[in-house]
């Protein structure tokens, strides 16, 4: 499994680093779409569609994409569009996870394939536009997840339930514990300031996420890095909660020792399109 894990990450940096790095954004923009119909596909699947149905998911989110590539949202989007990502992932999903995973299968399939069809649009539309504005700024939303991810798991291993004796979701993710949540944060908060050192000293090209929250005061930056992390937390947990309903242990086996798409990028969903209405908003 770990081999296989590793030999599927190297091929995936291997097509994604040149294309990120490319002096056009276009090459990445095309590879996302990809990726995002990808998952379009398995979400399709997760929701008890067929084969056909969802093959034709991933088909009219790629459509999606490209219409909103062609509108040129990708440089810049209607305000309509950051308010609607934005009540989404706070009010929709608090009310998901509030009401647990049998109330999901309650809901109207067909609402349930829109409802993860408009989200996984937005979080491409989002990784498009920062993507467009700099890769420095896709970069450091990127760390958010990530940092909160790796140190949440080393704090979890060594502290989980030590501290608090109730898990953070036991009914959605039982392998999740406060003592992560809370040292994943600490994580993000310390490879933010880091980020902002290098950024200045080396004067790499483009803006940051980090920074240009800094730029409106130490209060707005914390309570930015916050609710961006928890918010990745609860990408994960909606996830976690839509396969349980499903039955299943990972989205697809498209990415062989990792599971599907939407299990390596369910913390990126809500942060990617959450970061960008606070870059736009502030």
């Amino acid at each position: 499994m770990l081999k296989q894990r590793i030999i599927t990450a190297l091929a995936l940096l291997a097509i994604l680093l040149p294309a990120l790095f490319a002096d056009s954004p276009h090459p990445f923009l095309v590879l996302s779409i990809v990726l995002i119909a990808a998952g379009s596909w398995e979400w399709g699947r997760m929701n008890g569609f067929n084969s056909s149905q969802s093959l034709l998911s991933g088909l009219l989110c790629a459509i999606l994409c490209g219409f909103a590539w062609w509108a040129q949202w990708t440089t810049e989007s209607p305000a309509w569009v950051w308010w609607l990502a934005g009540s989404s992932w706070v009010g929709l999903t608090a009310w998901m996870l509030s009401r647990g995973v049998e109330a999901w299968t309650l809901w109207n399939r067909g609402l349930r394939w829109s409802i993860g069809l408009g989200l996984l649009f937005l979080a491409w539309l989002a990784m498009a536009q920062a993507r467009t504005a700099s890769i420095q700024l896709l970069l450091s939303i990127f760390v958010v997840v990530w940092a909160a991810d790796v140190f949440a798991y080393f704090f979890g291993r060594s502290l989980g339930t030590k501290i608090f004796s109730r898990k953070l979701a036991p009914s959605v993710s039982p392998g999740k514990s406060w003592e992560g949540a809370i040292g994943g944060l600490i994580g993000v908060f310390g490879v933010a300031f880091i980020w902002m050192q290098l950024a200045q000293t080396y004067q790499w090209p483009g803006t940051n996420f980090f920074t240009h929250m800094w730029q409106h005061g130490p209060f707005l930056w914390t309570l930015s890095l916050i609710f961006l992390t928890a918010m990745s937390v609860v990408g994960d947990l909606v996830e976690s909660l839509v396969k349980r309903s499903a039955g299943m242990k990972d989205s697809s086996g498209l990415l062989p020792g990792h599971g599907g798409v939407l299990d390596r990028v369910d913390a990126l969903l809500p942060t990617l399109p959450l970061a960008m209405m606070l870059v736009v908003w502030i």
